[in-house]
């Protein structure tokens, strides 16, 4: 085994890790009954921390209201 093998890392660590750079997860969902498509879902997901360096995209400036 090498070093980074035997390494552990919390999961309390690891999604720190993950939403500090961010994450986007994408994906396509389709249920069919006898070739009919009868559901189909897209999912495009952003997942990232805000802090106040990082302004949050929902808040509106004075500007702009």
């Amino acid at each position: 085994m090498t070093v980074v093998e035997r390494r552990e890392i919390a999961l309390v660590d690891l999604l720190d890790r993950l939403l500090a750079g961010g994450v986007v997860i994408t994906g396509d969902v389709t249920l069919r009954i006898a070739d009919v498509d009868l559901v189909r879902i897209d999912l495009n997901a952003l997942i990232s921390s805000v802090n106040e360096s990082v302004p949050s995209p929902f808040e509106l400036s004075a500007e702009e209201w």
